[in-house]
């Protein structure tokens, strides 16, 4: 059985680009036992552009 995590990463309004590192968010996780599954980005800004995405983490509950 697994656990999961969502970490919501907000963008910026002009450009679309990340406000925080999403590399270093996914190292940090890493280094306690958290496996990335997907970066989800939906829809739901002007003209269907995202305004976040979600970071899907994974482990093995024990």
């Amino acid at each position: 059985m697994y656990e999961h995590e969502f970490v919501r990463v907000d963008l910026t309004m002009f450009g679309g680009k990340p406000k925080e590192s999403y590399h270093d968010i996914i190292k940090e996780y890493e280094k306690d036992g958290w496996e990335l599954v997907q970066i989800f980005a939906p829809g739901t800004a002007a003209y269907g552009s995202a305004a976040y995405f979600e970071i899907i983490l994974k482990r093995r509950v024990e």
